[in-house]
């Protein structure tokens, strides 16, 4: 081993124990002897065997020990014991530029962020903004420093990928050589986390529409370039794939190229007992095209009802699309007013009035404040002055805007034994209660189900928010049985959230059709944690779609008086029992 690679792992070694924040004497020791061994002339490997490596200046007894057992066995025991104490995404925070091991250190032990996805959320949360050493403009360093790094990253949150396939699909329409145009692939199935985004058009001269799709402004590096297809890579990191078919073969390669796979198989197996061939080009009869208009005759000629993108991942749409069966999915504007807004009293940026003039923009009847429970400290948890005070803010509010109104919630921190951190004479002044878990993740599967199962039988207890916990590409979450937890829901007439916060989408829409089938009511709401956030919501609409719910199986679909009749019968319901 040559003193180059000695030297790296010396490095590496100080800035691990700097990240689990041992003393800097011990941090600096180790600096120090990198740089000592990265400035020797000598053979290290000489100096070593004549025992000489102990003059050198700045290399102590244990580091001559270290550098002795690389030198004789390549490895270094020390070095591997201390890298897997030592969260993996720690080191992967080093990388955005700005913060150094000091800081990734505090963010760990404050907040218990353990990765970049983590961070990222942390900041639109803005945990940062009043955390010692940071602020509004390391805040918004930091949040730069993670796009630089998400370029290489090779997955994306389906928020910034589908953003950026619009703008090229609206490019792409301007081109006079292309007839129709499309998104396709898992991003127009609204899959949670994309790879790279299909687009799909039609015309008579593809040659042209490859020209002019190379020379889009956003296209960053050619990979290839073809008559039927070209891959591009975006300034954003993003790879692109444009497929050219003729116009006639427009909606059999749309529903071809928008998958998924196992749908795609089940649905030739659908058209060969029909005796029709089906693949990326047409439907075929013998010899013969079938020539469709759309989609909805193309599903029409296989004796389906037609299936809409998001619901085409072969789990039974195909049979229930054959009985005429399928939902119809709710949309944006079924959706009467939302829950889980954050304010100026806790973490959130905006004030209770400035959410409500946007809410009102935005079309929405209503609103559900739930600020941080007192056990999130970090977020500027709500304490009982601060609760009255909030609660006097808001029947103001409702006093002024007599077509908008407010319900006053509270987001309260599920404990590891699944209690809350409110008595339940406090939680009795809310409208509503948010129950969630925000630390505690390293848990088994079973205490995780628990916790949750013991929260819901709060009869307090409105909404069970972010179920899993998960964070998209960053935190897998504390992995509960999903279908005991819907049950427990049911049992305790417990509303499951939605959470359309784009950096989670949990529940995941895997659940959300047995929560339909179970008769679970299922909240879309945004999280927010300042007002542009409000219209995060979509994402929640589009996961639900994917989740196969309906208007009447979502919540917040219910108008302001149906709510607060809810609200009101729920109350009643446990004072009465008392």
């Amino acid at each position: 081993m040559d003193k180059k690679i000695i030297a790296q792992i010396l490095h590496e070694i100080g800035v691990l124990l700097e990240l689990k924040g041992e003393n800097q004497f011990k941090v600096r020791a180790y600096q120090n002897g990198a740089r000592a061994i990265e400035m020797l002339n000598e053979d290290i490997k000489q100096l070593v065997k004549t025992g000489k490596i102990e003059e050198v200046k700045g290399i102590g007894k244990t580091l001559v020990e270290n550098i002795t057992e690389l030198v004789t066995t390549g490895d270094l025991k020390y070095y591997h014991e201390l890298k897997s104490s030592v969260p993996e995404g720690l080191l992967e925070m080093l990388k955005i530029p700005g913060l150094g091991p000091k800081k990734v250190f505090k963010l760990y032990e404050t907040l218990s962020i353990s990765t970049i996805a983590e961070l990222e959320y942390a900041c639109h949360e803005n945990r940062l903004l009043d955390l010692k050493g940071f602020g509004p403009k390391s805040q918004e360093n930091i949040l730069k420093g993670i796009e630089h790094i998400k370029k290489f990253q090779g997955q994306f949150i389906y928020r910034d990928v589908y953003s950026q396939a619009e703008k090229i699909l609206a490019k792409l329409k301007e081109c006079q050589e292309i007839n129709e145009a499309s998104i396709a692939g898992s991003l127009r199935r609204f899959k949670e986390v994309i790879k790279d985004i299909d687009l799909l058009a039609s015309s008579e001269k593809p040659g042209q529409v490859m020209e002019y799709f190379i020379h889009l402004p956003q296209v960053a590096e050619v990979i290839s370039k073809g008559e039927t297809k070209t891959s591009v890579i975006l300034d954003t990191g993003i790879n692109v794939d444009l497929r050219v078919v003729a116009p006639d073969e427009f909606y059999s390669a749309l529903h071809h190229f928008t998958g998924s796979k196992e749908h795609n198989t089940t649905m030739r197996y659908q058209a060969k007992n029909l005796g029709i061939k089906i693949n990326e080009y047409g439907l075929f009869k013998g010899e013969k095209r079938i020539i469709v208009n759309s989609e909805e005759e193309f599903f029409q000629v296989l004796g389906l009802q037609y299936i809409p993108p998001e619901l085409r991942e072969n789990m039974g749409e195909i049979e229930i699309a054959e009985k005429g069966q399928l939902p119809n999915l709710v949309n944006l504007e079924d959706i009467q007013g939302i829950f889980h807004i954050h304010t100026n009293f806790s973490d959130g940026i905006n004030n209770l009035e400035e959410l409500v003039l946007e809410a009102k923009q935005a079309g929405f009847k209503y609103l559900g404040i739930s600020d941080h429970s007192q056990t999130a400290v970090y977020a500027g948890g709500l304490k009982i002055e601060a609760i009255k005070r909030q609660r006097e803010e808001i029947q103001n509010i409702n006093s002024q805007h007599q077509d908008f109104y407010v319900f006053h919630g509270i987001e309260a921190d599920i404990h590891a034994d699944g209690s809350l951190d409110y008595r339940d004479e406090i939680l009795a002044l809310f409208d509503f209660v948010i129950a969630s878990v925000h630390s505690g993740f390293n848990i088994s599967g079973e205490r995780a189900t628990q916790r949750l199962i013991t929260a819901m039988e709060n009869p307090y207890v409105t909404m069970l928010g972010h179920p899993t916990g998960r964070i998209l590409l960053g935190r897998k979450g504390y992995e509960p049985d999903m279908e005991k937890v819907i049950k427990a829901a049911k049992e305790n007439n417990i509303i499951i959230e939605l959470n359309a916060s784009p950096y989670r989408l949990d529940i995941d829409w895997r659940y959300l059709k047995y929560a339909k089938e179970m008769g679970v009511k299922i909240s879309i709401n945004p999280d927010a944690h300042r007002k542009e956030e409000l219209y995060d919501t979509i994402f929640g609409i589009k996961m639900a779609r994917k989740g196969w719910l309906a208007k009447d199986d979502v919540f917040n679909t219910m108008t302001v008086q149906e709510v607060r009749d809810y609200f009101n019968k729920r109350k009643k319901g446990y004072e009465s029992s008392v």
